[in-house]
């Protein structure tokens, strides 16, 4: 699996997509991956980010991530994006990085990309599948293969039991309630072992 090139793409505000993100990665490379770990950029005022103690260290975290580029996507054979809900979809910051790829798609650049997600929310039910769907379709709009878990692993029934991808509830003080690690490092390996197929059965 060394040859395989994998884009985590992350958006946080409370730092749990940041983990999730840095769990993929760890997964990744057990395989062998060649890993690159990227936010989007964000869109909010720095006066909203600052006046929300736990948002400001979030970005304060992440300070040092790169971030993703069209160049990213383009040299990736496979994607895992992480992002909280937002009213059952994906936050705009990560909707804008997608609707500026619109070059890439026009010359076939996003076909065949190997891609998975992951999100977080408040709830159980507020909105995590709807989410991941969300991002689903614009994939299917890129061409992309889309390598959801499933259930082909017991560590995804401890995570909660989410098919479309790995969710997670966030409590009141921004702790995760479910373990995921294993779920998220599961589901990256998977991304990764989907994206060797479909790169060596091009070779």
């Amino acid at each position: 699996m060394s040859n395989v090139k994998l884009a985590v793409i992350f958006y946080t505000m409370g730092g749990t997509n940041h983990q999730m993100a840095k769990w993929a990665e760890e997964g990744a490379k057990e395989e062998g991956a060649e890993v690159r770990v990227l936010k989007v950029e964000e869109l909010a005022p720095q006066s909203v980010i600052e006046a929300n103690e736990t948002w400001k260290a979030a970005v304060e975290a992440a300070k040092d991530v790169p971030t993703a580029t069209s160049e990213d996507i383009e040299w990736a054979d496979a994607i895992v994006f992480s992002m909280p809900t937002r009213f059952g979809n994906m936050p705009s910051q990560m909707k804008q990085f997608l609707d500026q790829q619109g070059g890439l798609w026009a010359n076939g650049k996003t076909i065949n990309k190997v891609v998975s997600g992951m999100t977080s929310a408040q709830n159980p039910h507020g909105g995590q599948e709807a989410t991941l769907l969300s991002l689903y379709t614009s994939m299917m709009h890129w061409g992309a293969i889309i390598a959801a878990p499933g259930y082909t692993d017991p560590v995804t029934f401890g995570a909660g039991g989410n098919p479309y991808g790995t969710s997670v509830t966030v409590d009141q003080n921004g702790s995760m309630v479910e373990d995921v690690e294993a779920a998220v490092k599961h589901q990256a390996k998977r991304t990764i072992n989907i994206a060797a197929m479909v790169k060596n059965g091009n070779q």
